[in-house]
């Protein structure tokens, strides 16, 4: 026997141990058992009928929870035996959110925090809204942009590609109430970076496994980035091969350009 993502065992009962019940709820769910030692022997409670009385109590106080609290016994030592199910929100304990990863139990913070509550909530992380930006921000250059080539490729109606910059990015679900999405943010905004650390895209050219020769960091709206992202490709990074036939010059480069375009 061993623990894994579904099982904990604890000797002894300590309130610290909510923290573990919490990590189930918000994983896959599990199961902690108390009164088995790390090697999931059953080492007996001397207060298992009084864990039997505190312990539900404790779980709908302090996590809203009111999962089964089952007294059960093995080779004449008693255990309790706390099942958790994998709740659809969010549960925390004192403030903190915890997750069940592996045999571990993790504390969420920063984007994994963010991402945890947005996934609870059915929403991902570039549909949340961003106070204090409006559509006037957004590079009319680049919706312009958009405009032309989505018309050019039938991707839109005449009717969308008609309406005004608000009216188009409400069309595209880029709103959420009266504010932005991320996404209209990274798609449109000129400088994504400004709200979001990270945004961009960065090349380097290595000579063996780790030694840099140069690099590049590639800037503004994802329409900008994947642009300038593949002529720095071909332009600096890819090598062309010179041939001639005849007295025509030829280019080669060691992935097709039609490749390089492709997945960029």
């Amino acid at each position: 026997m061993s623990e894994d993502q579904h099982t904990e065992w604890k000797a002894s009962w300590r309130d610290e141990h909510l923290k573990w019940l919490c990590a189930f709820a918000n994983a896959q769910g599990g199961v902690l058992e108390i009164g088995r030692s790390d090697e999931g022997q059953a080492v007996g409670l001397d207060n298992a009928e009084q864990l039997m009385e505190e312990l539900p109590n404790k779980l709908r106080n302090l996590l809203g929870m009111v999962p089964d609290v089952n007294l059960l016994e093995e080779n004449g030592q008693p255990y309790v035996q706390i099942v958790i199910e994998p709740y659809p929100v969010p549960i925390s304990y004192r403030g903190k959110y915890y997750y069940r990863s592996g045999s571990t139990m993790q504390a969420l913070t920063g984007a994994a925090l963010d991402r945890f509550l947005l996934g609870k909530t059915g929403k991902r992380w570039d549909a949340a809204p961003v106070p204090g930006v409006r559509v006037d921000d957004l590079n009319a250059e680049s919706l312009t942009r958009f405009r032309n080539r989505a018309a050019s490729r039938n991707r839109l109606g005449k009717d969308v590609l008609e309406e005004d910059n608000p009216g188009l990015i409400e069309k595209l679900r880029l709103t959420e109430g009266q504010y932005l999405k991320r996404a209209a943010i990274l798609l449109f905004h000129p400088d994504p970076e400004r709200f979001f650390t990270g945004a961009a895209v960065r090349i380097g050219y290595f000579e063996g496994e780790v030694d840099l020769r140069y690099q590049d960091e590639v800037c503004g709206d994802l329409f900008a980035q994947a642009r300038n992202t593949v002529d720095l490709l071909l332009t600096k990074y890819l090598k062309a091969v010179i041939s001639y036939e005849g007295i025509q010059r030829l280019e080669t480069y060691p992935v097709p350009e039609e490749e390089v375009v492709r997945v960029v």
